[in-house]
């Protein structure tokens, strides 16, 4: 899972996953949190072909039988394993409302020294993270406002060499069975493929980023960020 990355700036989002200028610079903060606005790349939807658009949205996916935009559960990671039965991912799913979350950085905490540090990954390549997730788009029956959301997928990690030191240990579980859980990059010459394939050339890229393609390590995170997962 993941509770606070950091975005490239517009400029870089625009130049690396080919998107057209858009007619007003869209606002978003650098670093995102659940429930906060934060950029995706879509496949454009008024377009036939493999046109993509940057949308800024809720972090945190409102599902369509949300009564309000306010969710009292969290809904900004999904378990990729899930998707196709999971109430509030499964239609989204079906339909083909994948997206690209891009990230300059994502942080993850790591518990084996027994207390909270937190850890930054970045990539080797200096690139921007690609990630996966899914958007929807939730209408107020009351208001007729319109809101943007999506959530990022994860995937099990216990079997990957970095992700897998992540995370607080559940003691209920033996330490080979943690389901640890990581984001899910996605290359950007695979973009097309997720944006626009089918489920079945979707679930093909459902897979984890070998440790090379990672730079990973402890940060000093300002105090005011700080907070135990």
């Amino acid at each position: 899972m993941c509770n606070r990355y950091v975005t490239p700036d517009e400029a870089e989002m625009e130049r690396f996953w080919h998107l057209g200028p858009t007619n007003q610079p869209p606002l978003f903060p650098r670093q995102v949190f659940p429930r906060s606005q934060g950029p995706f790349v879509r496949r454009a939807r008024h377009s036939s072909g493999h046109e993509r658009e940057l949308v800024v949205g809720q972090w945190g996916l409102i599902p369509w039988f949300a009564k309000e935009p306010k969710l009292k559960f969290p809904t900004n990671n999904a378990r990729s394993e899930e998707l196709a039965e999971k109430a509030s991912y499964k239609d989204p799913w079906m339909r083909g409302q994948r997206c690209i979350i891009p990230a300059a950085s994502f942080d993850e905490p790591n518990w084996e020294t027994g207390k909270n540090i937190w850890w930054q990954f970045s990539r080797a390549d200096r690139a921007p993270w690609g990630l996966a997730g899914l958007w929807n788009v939730w209408t107020n029956k009351d208001t007729g406002e319109v809101h943007e959301s999506y959530t990022m997928l994860t995937l099990n990690a216990d079997d990957h060499a970095l992700m897998r030191r992540m995370h607080k240990p559940d003691p209920k579980f033996a330490p080979d069975a943690q389901d640890k859980r990581s984001v899910i990059p996605i290359e950007v010459g695979n973009v097309d493929q997720w944006l626009a394939g089918t489920v079945e050339e979707a679930k093909q890229l459902l897979r984890l980023s070998p440790v090379k393609v990672f730079v990973a390590g402890p940060i000093v995170a300002p105090s005011s960020l700080i907070e135990e997962i």
